[in-house]
């Protein structure tokens, strides 16, 4: 049985590895947990005492089999409860995030598989991101960030790199959603900000905005 501190630091080094491709600094694990570089340090041993990462001074985390396996389940779970609060109980999308990070941490395997059927099995949070199977296999999407997409493309808006309560607000309020049609119709040199056309609305976005939306290109 994992600590809830555990699985977060697991499921914090999951997200790392894949952003990085690569073993991840435990600098990198403190900024992503919010928490002292020590307090990792003394993580990262128990964890590597327990098998679920490989850890070597100076040289990087990485998940072992095991440790990716336990964080792909944890990562399912946050998943689908954001899907039923969202669905079921009327949650907003910024809402849901928080609760979510309390409900992964139910061990029961049969409770997520009969809530995944309960929901149809969904393929997608209700932040675009892809829902892991049973199996912990994951979709793989093409998606890209709108702020590699050129002048003149044409695209949907499909997930968000940051899903904190506030950007989602932002989006909301400019009534960008999952599913929007989005042209690119100019970018400034200057600072990187665009002119989108976005369900037939033209909009002015900075690029901490477009860095942060993700689209797939028509």
């Amino acid at each position: 049985m994992l600590s809830l501190s555990e699985e977060n630091y697991l499921k914090a080094i999951y997200h790392l590895e894949s952003q990085k491709g690569m073993a991840v600094s435990t600098n990198a694990i403190a900024e992503k947990i919010e928490t002292k570089a020590s307090s990792v340090t003394d993580m990262v041993k128990k964890l590597a005492d327990k098998e679920l990462i490989n850890y070597v001074k100076y040289k990087g985390v990485s998940l072992t089999e095991i440790g990716t396996i336990t964080a792909v389940n944890i990562i399912r779970k946050h998943r689908l409860w954001e899907v039923f609060l969202v669905e079921k109980l009327n949650f907003s999308w910024d809402e849901v995030h928080d609760v979510a990070e309390q409900l992964e941490h139910i061990k029961s395997p049969k409770l997520i598989n009969e809530l995944d059927a309960f929901l149809g099995f969904p393929s997608h949070d209700p932040h675009g991101d892809p829902i892991p199977d049973k199996d912990g296999n994951i979709t793989k999407s093409d998606k890209v960030k709108l702020s590699d997409v050129v002048v003149n493309t044409k695209c949907v808006f499909v997930g968000v790199n940051d899903s904190s309560s506030e950007f989602l607000k932002y989006l909301d309020k400019n009534h960008i959603a999952l599913g929007s049609q989005i042209k690119v119709l100019a970018k400034e040199p200057f600072d990187e900000s665009m002119t989108i056309l976005i369900n037939d609305f033209e909009l002015n976005i900075s690029k901490a905005v477009s860095n942060n939306l993700f689209v797939k290109t028509n």
